[in-house]
């Protein structure tokens, strides 16, 4: 209480700030769909007539996707322990994001969506509780989970659960950087199996970012961890890394950022820290540097410009912001759109696709505009359609 009285006292600095009243009691509620104004509308809503379309469901459980909210919610867990670039600060100080999270599913695609936040980071406990949840839920999305732990949790949820499992520091990033590189690439006239790429990163982010990368047919990859260039020879690298490292560099590079960074052709930064401008300045002609890391970028996107053709941060202040708001809510409404058991490679390649595509295919490319704004009205649509046209593609789609 004594909390909660110097929290709302009069005058204070958090009553004048607008971030606060913007914040203050949350940014959802929930709201019913139909009327319950008259006793035919409570026996309609409610009992006695709810009783028959539990009997549907009881008799076909995929009923529920149409005569529930189950078919258009999806959920978004966390458990606090990488949040933004807060790090880990614990479940309860999470839910805001994961409630800005919510609230950009609705805005941009209709998507229904429930914070979760759990008082666990213990891998087991995770995987049950979300299993245990998902039959209120026609997707999971898995938000701020730290490495290397968020992959297990995704890949154990993926075995067991038949809906969409998405976690959205991984592949929404990926996706979207996928798209801005492919149209940063044509600009400076390179195609992806001739670029040289280096990631700064071998978290959530910088691996799913590789992966992508490499289905997508880039030629020559290194990622980067604090240690210096993955190559299969060091003996520090956890099975993620490992893994990694025996599917890039094939140039067989090794050393720190700087050696890697040597004549490069794309930086992709996803981890933070400072990259010289003198490192920046040894790499390709026309090279694109991707400084992600918020809210300071690894190198300051002024300081790129002097010797990169294309930059782009995670900002909104900047030109080219790799924003997941672009990736995420199209590709769940594409995916329950067509109630996909998975979210396979195919559909994460194909939003990508479809987000290069808004640009290419219209007289705004260039080198402060290769990707769309997340307030681009045909974004959510055309990731959504794409999406669910390679899970059809891909066999996964169940309508």
């Amino acid at each position: 209480m004594v909390a909660d009285m110097a929290f709302s006292e009069p005058g204070s600095a958090r009553d004048e700030d607008p971030v606060f009243a913007l914040h203050r009691g949350g940014k959802m509620e929930i709201r019913g769909t139909v009327p319950v104004e008259t006793r035919d509308d409570l026996s309609l809503a409610y009992t006695p007539g709810v009783a028959r379309i539990c009997e549907a469901i009881a008799a076909d459980p995929t009923a529920a996707h149409d005569l529930t909210w189950i078919g258009n919610t999806v959920a978004v867990v966390t458990d606090g322990t990488a949040v933004l670039g807060l790090g880990d600060i614990g479940p309860t100080a999470a839910m805001p994001v994961m409630e800005g999270k919510a609230l950009l599913f609705k805005h941009f695609a209709g998507v229904d969506a429930v914070p979760i936040c759990l008082d666990t980071t213990d891998v087991d406990a995770m995987v049950e509780t979300v299993v245990n949840l998902a039959p209120s839920f026609g997707g999971i999305n898995l938000e701020d989970i730290a490495a290397p732990r968020c992959f297990e949790i995704e890949r154990r949820l993926k075995d067991r659960l038949d809906i969409p499992v998405f976690h959205d520091d991984q592949h929404g990033t990926a996706v979207v950087v996928l798209a801005a590189m492919r149209n940063a690439l044509r600009i400076t006239q390179r195609d992806l199996a001739q670029a040289r790429v280096v990631i700064s990163g071998a978290g959530a982010a910088g691996v799913a970012v590789a992966r992508i990368l490499l289905a997508a047919g880039v030629g020559d990859l290194q990622v980067v961890d604090s240690q210096g260039v993955l190559h299969p020879d060091r003996s520090d690298l956890n099975p993620v890394k490992l893994s990694l490292a025996q599917e890039t560099n094939v140039s067989g590079l090794s050393g720190r950022l700087a050696d890697a960074l040597d004549g490069a052709d794309v930086f992709v930064g996803v981890s933070g820290g400072t990259v010289p401008e003198e490192v920046v300045a040894g790499m390709a002609d026309d090279a694109v540097v991707f400084a992600l890391a918020n809210p300071n970028p690894e190198v300051h996107p002024d300081i790129a410009r002097r010797h990169a053709r294309v930059v782009a941060t995670g900002r909104s202040d900047y030109p080219n912001q790799i924003n997941n708001v672009l990736a995420f809510p199209g590709i769940f409404r594409g995916a329950l759109d067509v109630r996909a058991r998975h979210i396979t490679e195919g559909m994460k390649l194909a939003a990508a696709e479809a987000l290069a595509g808004l640009v290419t295919d219209s007289d705004d490319l260039e080198e402060t505009c290769v990707i769309p704004s997340p307030f681009d009205p045909r974004v959510p649509q055309v990731v959504a359609e794409a999406v669910a046209e390679a899970a059809r593609r891909d066999g996964v789609a169940r309508r």
